[in-house]
């Protein structure tokens, strides 16, 4: 047998795999100094090494795969068992039980409520800001469940029998009775079709029973998401008005209550958290408040819930600067790394600061929201607004940053594996969910005009940066001027205003003055273009970038 010269092979590969970038898993996604220094000045300091070690198994390659194979594998309704009995469960895949699993045992659904250290609250919000990094979706039932504890203290009888089950933090997913469960997780039913953010239209009825304080509810519920909560807090018209009720999937007697799926939505992001269209038809439903008070009861669930959409932009913002920063640091192009190109360098820096500024701001408000629930009246003012106003904003910018921080990996990152078209899809939701931009600004409005306190809490705040930067100072005199006079039309304006001239004080207060010059030159003082990477000459572009990605260099 006569052999082929090894010249004459042919080759198996047609080309070598370079200039691309390594893993970026591992990595420690607590690895933001603008995110443990906010977490130590608003109190949970004691934190930090629960938070560290979040980080790391948020940044693991382990986590990061759940995050993509739990909306790869997207969950499945299942209306009927074998035997042709109504079910209505929802199938998960196994990553969104372990994402699941480790987001309740570090206590990022209702375990700050049952925690009195002071900070409890700063701690779960720095603990999502990292452990979001691996995905979305399942951060809707832990924040429902934070949510629904001071809800339920409507009901004092209520509350006492499951707080203590909210507060857990043993992940436990088979529907069962809820007393029998280790702790329990909370959904909420609140928009129907033909209302929308306009809940007071619900068509939805509750029936009272001959036991005092049990309804029978008929109706429909338009989104409701993550269905194999245990309970559900439901908006429906009571004979009073509109009434909060306590929801059970399973009654006390082990018999599933009614909650029939009709389907779930085909959804353009968070793919991998169901979300509903449940109806009801005789099902056992117990009053929390009274007759009447239905969105004044529950309008606490949605303060908590909208604190956690600024908390999930935030997180977005910071994992896909994180991404971008490996892409460039690893990339060359035209003769020299990405990184080191002067106009990818202002697009990082400006990055970097729109993320900084959210997450400063996202801490601030955990602070105002810890003080709040333990008796501080004018954080409780603060918070009210604020909370408001960095909903409306910082959501807002949440997709163009997640654009520009795609476009940094090029063609590269409008691939699914690159993991940034999922953040991407995320990105829209978190303005949308509890309220729309014009719902959120009007709710601004409305806060200025019913209670006074709140403009003076949001000044005051302001006022601790008063003379540490002009282009500061001059902002807040033009807002002081708005105040008056604004109609709807111009809420928005006014809004991202408030929110600038508040990202800006606590950028000025608390973070390096490379970061807080560049903010205001920028963001308030009129240097800046229209799109990322448009920061002024004379930035401290590489200060920045070393704060923001230490490795940047």
């Amino acid at each position: 047998m006569v052999s082929t010269p090894a010249s004459a092979q042919p080759r198996s590969a047609t080309h070598d795999v370079t200039n691309q970038p390594p893993p970026l898993a591992p990595y420690d996604a607590a690895e933001d100094p603008a995110l443990l220094e906010g977490l130590r000045r608003e109190g949970a300091g004691w934190a930090e090494e629960d938070v560290r070690r979040l980080g790391r198994r948020a940044g693991s390659a382990e986590a990061q795969e759940w995050g993509e194979l739990a909306n790869r594998y997207e969950p499945r309704l299942r209306t009927h068992d074998r035997y042709g009995n109504r079910v209505d469960e929802v199938e998960f895949h196994p990553a969104w039980h372990h994402l699941m699993r480790v987001a309740v045992g570090a206590g990022l659904a209702g375990a700050p409520w049952g925690d009195e250290r002071p900070g409890a609250h700063v701690a779960r919000t720095a603990g999502g800001l990292v452990w979001g990094h691996t995905e979305a979706g399942h951060g809707c039932p832990t924040s429902m469940t934070y949510a629904a504890v001071p809800a339920l203290r409507a009901q004092p009888d209520l509350a006492e029998v499951y707080e203590p089950l909210l507060t857990g933090r043993e992940y436990d997913p088979v529907l069962r009775v809820p007393s029998q469960k280790p702790a329990l997780l909370a959904g909420m039913g609140m928009t129907e079709k033909q209302g929308g953010s306009d809940v007071r239209t619900n068509a939805t009825a509750a029936a009272p029973t001959a036991e005092p304080g049990v309804y029978t509810l008929h109706g429909h519920k338009w989104f409701t998401s993550a269905p194999m909560c245990d309970v559900f807090l439901v908006l429906a018209q009571a004979p009073g008005g509109l009434s909060c009720f306590l929801v059970p999937r399973v009654l006390p007697d082990g018999s599933r209550n009614t909650f029939r799926i009709q389907r779930l939505k085909d959804k353009l992001g968070n793919r991998s958290n169901a979300s509903s269209e449940p109806e009801f038809e005789e099902t056992v439903a117990w009053r929390v408040g009274p007759e009447g008070r239905g969105v004044k009861t529950i309008i606490e669930m949605v303060n908590c819930t909208r604190l956690d959409c600024v908390m999930s932009s935030a997180t977005l913002m910071r994992k896909t600067l994180v991404e971008a920063g490996h892409h460039v640091r690893h990339r060359s192009a035209f003769g020299a790394r990405l990184l080191d190109q002067p106009l990818m360098r202002n697009v990082l820096a400006d990055l970097a600061l729109e993320s900084e500024a959210a997450t400063t701001l996202t801490l601030r408000l955990a602070g105002a929201a810890d003080r709040a629930v333990r008796g501080d009246a004018g954080e409780q003012a603060f918070r009210r607004i604020a909370t408001a106003v960095g909903k409306y904003w910082v959501t807002k910018r949440g997709p163009a940053f997640t654009a520009e921080a795609l476009e940094c990996l090029g063609g590269n990152g409008y691939v699914e594996e690159s993991g940034m078209p999922r953040h991407y899809r995320e990105a829209p939701l978190l303005s949308i969910w509890e309220g729309s931009g014009n719902v959120n600004a009007l709710d601004v409005l409305r806060a200025l005009g019913r209670e006074p306190g709140t403009a003076d809490a949001l000044f005051a705040e302001l006022a601790l940066a008063r003379g540490a930067d002009a282009r500061l100072d001059t902002a807040v005199g033009r807002l002081k001027d708005r105040l008056t006079g604004t109609d709807q039309a111009g809420a928005r304006r006014l809004v991202e205003s408030m929110a600038l001239a508040l990202q800006a004080s606590l950028l000025v207060r608390h973070a390096p003055a490379a970061v807080a010059d560049a903010f205001c030159a920028s963001r308030l003082g009129g240097d800046w273009g229209h799109s990322f990477g448009t920061l002024p000459d004379g930035t401290g572009l590489d200060a920045i970038l070393e704060r923001a990605l230490p490795d940047a260099d």
